[in-house]
């Protein structure tokens, strides 16, 4: 088994842990790393089962070390990255996991976890730290620094953020950039264009490797002045979108002549965790919805969508799974509008508990009024579930209606109940064709081994 080892020497790699039982006063205590057996200490946690960094597959025709650059991770709303990086280790790309800050809710799935014990987190570092990450780059190289002083200052100026956090984002990049090599890293890579990709920015302004990004949306299209996604674009080797549609909101902030580095790379899911879907079962109409509970997710809508249906098929029933800032909403709307036997919440639950409440429903239902391309649309299909999803962003890419599901206008409930109410009677014959359309087709699309072999071609080529 392999086990990544290395001892890094530099003020930067001086651990410190936060302790939070001084209230709001924290402090930064030093932290002994712990020691592996078969290793040598190291100014980071030692992987049991990671690839070597540094070191790239002996079958790969160039070496490629990737450090992949994010705000908050795992999480469970985000399982798609933590896809991508372990199926691009399976490629044989040696993947260096470096993210801001842990999650700040309980992690539910224990590949999560697991994920999260191989994440090195850079906040860890404290102040203190970070500062002399900072301090060092400008010390060795300081007509760099100086330089990404003024372009996180830049950027500061027009973002809500404000300057000074980019500057905080600024000393977050100077460990980046040494962390990356020390690790051998070849190229950065950062997922959502907001502040991660903000940092791996300013790490390459720092004398750090190369960096790339991939777009999900709707946040970045939302606000790409205020994110300085431009100058994001401008600086990449490359940048992805997750859909066709994606892709070209980046063009909308490319100069034509950087069109050819807007690549499209889906996520993707693992056939094997979706093989032998069950049929679509007998009895009352059941529904899923998997979601944060925010407003751009559009469950209120559903919420009133239920209450026409159940007119008709009162035992009809929604399950809404996940969780969030909305929760008191939704949960006072469900007693307002009598949906108390009809509606349940269910909490996040783990992969295999989302999987369970696809089999145990007629179709999914995504009422959001903005999104990137859903994971779960892609799960649902994959499952051999029909998906009644609104007409935004990538999703028609998958969602074709007749075929796979059903599309409809965002924020309108009559409609969704109308959808809804076709679920109910078009029979399970029906039902189980579209589900096995839908299923065909993100097989062949979003196989995840797939699109991170493009991923890995996409790094070793620029």
């Amino acid at each position: 088994m392999a086990v990544a080892c290395r001892f890094d020497v530099t003020l930067e790699s001086v651990p410190f842990r936060v302790n939070r039982s001084q209230g709001e006063g924290r402090r930064l205590v030093a932290r002994r790393p712990q020691a592996v057996p078969g290793c040598r200490r190291t100014g980071r946690q030692a992987v049991p089962g990671a690839l070597p960094l540094g070191q790239a597959n002996a079958a790969g025709p160039a070496a490629v070390t990737i450090a992949y650059v994010l705000n908050t991770y795992p999480q469970p709303s985000h399982s798609f990255i933590r896809r991508e990086v372990q199926a691009l280790e399976r490629q044989g790309v040696p993947v260096l996991r470096l993210a801001m800050r842990r999650a700040a809710v309980p992690l539910v799935d224990a590949r999560d976890r697991a994920e999260a014990e191989r994440t090195e987190y850079v906040l860890d570092r404290g102040a203190l730290g970070l500062g002399l990450a900072l301090l060092r780059r400008f010390l060795v190289a300081p007509g760099r620094g100086f330089a990404a002083l003024r372009l996180a200052w830049r950027c500061g100026r027009v973002s809500p953020a404000g300057r000074l956090r980019h500057v905080i984002y600024l000393a977050e990049a100077a460990h980046v950039a040494t962390r990356c090599r020390a690790a051998g890293v070849t190229h950065v890579h950062a997922h959502f264009g907001t502040n991660s990709t903000t940092v791996a920015m300013l790490a390459e302004a720092l004398g750090g490797p190369g960096f790339s990004f991939t777009v999900h949306g709707p946040e970045e299209f939302d606000a790409p002045a205020a994110l300085s996604l431009p100058e994001k674009l401008a600086r990449a080797r490359f940048a992805v979108g997750v859909s066709q549609f994606g892709r070209s909101q980046l063009c909308r902030w490319t100069a034509f002549a950087g069109w050819d580095r807007l690549r499209v790379v889906h996520c993707g899911i693992e056939p094997a965790a979706f093989a032998d879907p069950v049929p679509v079962p007998d009895g009352p109409l059941r529904l899923v919805a998997v979601g944060r509970f925010v407003e751009q997710k559009g469950q209120m809508i559903l919420l009133q969508a239920m209450a026409r249906l159940v007119r008709s098929h009162p035992q009809a029933h929604l399950d809404l799974v996940g969780d969030g800032e909305m929760r008191g909403d939704l949960e006072r709307a469900i007693v307002g509008l009598n949906l108390g036997g009809n509606v349940t919440l269910t909490g996040w639950l783990d992969q295999d508990g989302v999987r369970a409440a696809l089999d145990a429903a007629h179709a999914l239902v995504m009422p959001s009024f903005a999104e990137g391309l859903p994971m779960v649309v892609m799960e649902a299909m994959a499952a051999a579930r029909p998906v009644v999803a609104t007409y935004v962003a990538g999703t028609p890419e998958l969602v074709w209606p007749g075929e796979t599901g059903w599309l409809v206008p965002a924020a309108d409930p009559a409609a969704l109940a109308d959808a809804l109410e076709e679920v109910a009677v078009v029979g399970r014959q029906r039902l189980d064709r579209m589900g096995q359309a839908g299923r065909a087709r993100v097989l062949e699309r979003h196989d995840i081994d797939g699109q991170a072999a493009k991923l890995a071609e996409f790094f070793k080529s620029g």
